[in-house]
């Protein structure tokens, strides 16, 4: 099984695909969310992994409009605890560390650690783990890495500083998607919904309340600007049901 994913080895989407799928999947590496749903379009990768929202940095808009883009189906969700470490090379100390890289993401959840050393560079890169594989490439001794526990693991590296998130209770959500519209999830007692309404009083106070009143739990509601259509909107929401009731 092929699961595309953002990010390389030991990246937090890696890790999310691996406690969705299990260990026997082989998993693709890329740049961008949007390469990463052109595997899936394509058929190159069975299903994908697109991060949608984290408790610190808010929900990802840009993976929303590519889901709708691309016309994937939402088959399934994973939550994972984020706990970000500083990793640098064996050895290193912190007076060492001059520059500081990860993930725009990653830097803003750990803005609060970072503030402490005014002195070190920050500098944005396209993936966590990436970031330490770069250290671990060019034996970078005054370069550090934000990323998970496993990058250390498994490019050979030392957490200086370890639990660094400025949010300690600091989860991401993950959908998993599918280009396969007829596929059927068993038992499932969540959906996320894409819909557009009529720009007029109390259209989407109406739709909420045909959700109310056939039992279903609304969990998130979210709204995205339709591009070339100025005040209209691309709604997105997240809700539960008991099977047993609908």
């Amino acid at each position: 099984m092929k699961i595309s994913i953002q990010g390389g080895k030991a990246s937090f989407h890696d890790i999310a695909a691996h406690h969705y799928f299990g260990n026997d999947i082989t998993s693709i590496y890329r740049n961008t969310f949007k390469e990463v749903c052109d595997d899936l379009q394509s058929g190159i990768a069975d299903f994908a992994v697109l991060a949608i929202e984290n408790s610190i940095a808010g929900t990802i808009l840009s993976n929303y409009a590519l889901i709708k883009k691309y016309d994937f189906k939402i088959i399934g969700e994973i939550q994972l605890r984020i706990e970000m470490n500083l990793i640098a090379l064996k050895g290193a100390k912190m007076e060492d560390i001059k520059v500081v890289r990860s993930h725009y993401m990653a830097l803003l959840q750990c803005q609060q650690f970072l503030n402490q050393y005014p002195h070190i560079k920050v500098e944005e890169y396209h993936d966590t783990a990436d970031s330490a594989k770069k250290i671990k490439e060019e034996h970078e001794l005054g370069a550090a890495a934000i990323a998970g526990r496993m990058a250390a693991d498994v490019y050979d590296l030392e957490v200086l500083e370890s639990s660094i998130e400025t949010e300690k209770k600091n989860f991401t959500k993950f959908f998993i998607l599918t280009r396969d519209k007829k596929y059927k999830v068993e038992q499932a007692e969540k959906a996320t919904l894409s819909f557009q309404l009529p720009n007029r009083i109390g259209a989407l106070a109406e739709l909420l309340t045909l959700v109310v009143n056939n039992g279903i739990n609304l969990t998130k509601i979210q709204s995205i600007p339709i591009l070339g259509r100025p005040d209209e909107y691309d709604f997105f929401i997240e809700c539960e049901w008991n099977k047993n009731y609908i």
